[in-house]
């Protein structure tokens, strides 16, 4: 059922302006009557402004007047043939402006930590763009020498949520190694993979 713009306001104004039920005015406002019923003895909504939802299109005074005479009668909200505000698609994240700055460096150490991330990915973990992100990679970005890897969880950029779930997803992306081929020394690790030098 359609409820009120705002409910707590509307109850508000309707308990002080009219003669209706705790029980239709719980109903109309989607409330629990013990509510309304606290609202009229001055325990909720203390000092709140309300509503009158018949200024506000969604109530008639024709309706009050009935709901008044007939304690049974249930109060019915006017549909409004107003067109509904457009949902805005999610873009991209937004990130405070205090944090900008510090957006080069986290794609920095995601480059260098997590390379098997793609720039779709980044982008979207971070909210930056893939010529961003290239220019980080190629040290052509416009303050190259200033860049620190840091890490983007440490700099409020992203949860450690969101950055597992990313390389959790870039996991399942990437083929897996067939059991014959082998896998590249950079990314063998082994407990004996330290020798020393003959000096030492």
């Amino acid at each position: 059922m359609a409820l009120p713009l705002m409910p707590k306001a509307t109850a508000v104004w309707l308990v002080e302006n009219t003669g209706l039920s705790f029980e239709q005015i719980a109903d109309f406002c989607g409330m629990h009557e013990l509510e309304v019923q606290a609202i009229a003895d001055g325990e909720v909504a203390v000092g709140m402004v309300g509503r009158d939802p018949v200024a506000g299109g969604e109530l008639s005074q024709v309706e009050i007047e009935k709901g008044e005479k007939d304690a049974g009668y249930k109060l019915k909200i006017r549909i409004q043939d107003l067109p509904q505000p457009v949902a805005r698609a999610k873009g991209p994240r937004y990130t405070p402006v205090t944090k900008r700055g510090d957006k080069p460096d986290a794609i920095a150490w995601l480059l260098k930590s997590h390379p098997e991330l793609t720039d779709a990915q980044l982008c979207k973990l971070i909210g930056t763009t893939k010529t961003t992100i290239a220019a980080v990679r190629d040290k052509t970005h416009w303050n190259a020498a200033n860049i620190k890897p840091r890490n983007p969880v440490l700099l409020g950029l992203c949860s450690q949520r969101e950055l597992e779930a990313a390389l959790e997803r870039s996991k399942k992306n990437r083929p897996e190694q067939e059991e014959g081929e082998e896998q590249p020394e950079s990314q063998i690790v082994t407990a004996d993979a330290y020798v020393p030098d003959e000096d030492e």
